[in-house]
């Protein structure tokens, strides 16, 4: 659940002023918002809130269900430079240069965990002759002025990759490995402001959702029983193993639910409602026009078919747009609205009209009233 829903951390990082006098501008905030940003979702928390307040030279952080705030705030406001130095201190080469890095295992079996660094094409070359340069010799390698590991070059590194080792846990080497992977910051950040922050809407605003979904969902299988009759029944039996994929694909891609997110499923269970709506009428039309119930089932679908895909497209095409534009909360409803969506379709081609076939094949002759017409039609 979402930090309206869960609660969370919420921080206040405060660029310093810089020791040369060079004053802070709104780039260095922009590239620093997109670090913290990069950081926290290397961090594993989903629908983060990352704000920059230019006036003020801040950085505004709110994560939602994170349980271990001084972790955050150490791995969010630490510069992260890394360096590689000779004996004498003078840098060799810097972290810029990096395009990965990832916690593991030990290569050498010597137990342990290390840091798996991979640097760029320029990075390899540099590396390659540094490492040729200063065979036999340690290299020093920093991380923010604090000397990690000092290991002797054995033998030339050709390929562009290394690796750290020293570290007790997976997590410390994963965690150093999020700093060196997102790049350093462009200011030193100090903590203004940590607090715990409690659910903006909590229990009882989920519980009154999860109501409303639950009544109208029970509201829309009276309505097609009462208007589709057997078409509606088939269509209610669809909601449900509809209702079921949708939340293996919440569960699939690690949905986070948010009010907004709950609201934009509701809504997809609608539009899959609608779909099924528009389909029974053309289904009725033909068969007022003389056809068949089989005959009409298939043209029904047929000819309801490009109108439904141009409404779902259209409202899929919004989703799209409001995720990739929108941030918090605005994610979670285009996302949760769009993977309903996507699902009301593929229910609706496949299974429904599938059940529906099978259902006239039983009784081709069955009376049109079990299809909503009056008993003359």
């Amino acid at each position: 659940m979402g930090l309206d829903l869960r609660g969370g951390v919420h921080l206040v990082l405060q660029a310093e002023p810089n020791k040369n006098g060079v004053p802070i501008t709104n780039s260095d905030m922009d590239k620093a918002k997109a670090i913290i940003a990069k950081r926290v979702n290397d961090l594993g928390v989903s629908e983060p809130i990352v704000q920059a307040d230019y006036n003020n030279k801040r950085i505004i952080v709110d994560l939602a269900g994170v349980t271990d705030p001084d972790k955050a705030v150490d791995i969010l406001k630490t510069t992260a430079k890394l360096t590689l130095r000779d004996a004498q201190g003078n840098v060799l080469l810097k972290g810029d240069e990096l395009t990965d890095a990832k916690g593991g295992q030990d290569p050498t079996n010597a137990g342990g965990f290390v840091v798996n660094l991979t640097f760029s094409t320029d990075g390899a070359k540099k590396f390659a002759d540094l490492t040729t340069k200063y065979l036999g010799q340690p290299i020093g390698i920093y991380l923010d002025e604090k000397l990690l590991t000092n290991p002797k070059v054995d033998t030339p590194v050709l390929n562009g990759q290394a690796y750290i080792n020293g570290y007790a846990t997976l997590e410390a080497a994963a965690n150093h490995a999020v700093l060196m992977r997102s790049g350093s910051l462009p200011v030193s950040m100090s903590i203004a402001e940590k607090r715990q922050v409690g659910a903006s809407l909590g229990v009882d605003s989920l519980n009154k959702s999860i109501h409303a979904g639950i009544y109208s969902l029970i509201f829309i299988f009276l309505f097609m029983l009462v208007f589709y009759r057997l078409p509606g029944v088939v269509a209610d039996f669809s909601l449900i193993v509809y209702t079921l994929i949708v939340l293996w694909a919440f569960w699939s891609f690690r949905v986070v639910l948010t009010l907004p997110g709950i609201a934009g499923f509701i809504l997809s269970i609608g539009m899959a409602v609608d779909f099924n709506i528009i389909i029974y009428e053309r289904v009725k039309e033909e068969i007022r026009a003389g056809k068949s119930i089989r005959a009409g089932v298939e043209s029904g679908f047929s000819r309801a078919f490009i109108t439904v895909i141009d409404a779902h497209v259209t409202t899929l095409i919004a989703a799209i747009t409001l995720y990739i534009f929108g941030s918090g909360s605005i994610k979670g409803f285009a996302l949760t609205l769009g993977i309903g969506i996507i699902v009301s379709l593929f229910t609706a081609i496949t299974f429904t009209r599938q059940v529906l076939r099978w259902t006239v094949g039983i009784n081709p002759k069955m009376k049109t009233f079990w299809f909503g017409l009056r008993g003359d039609v």
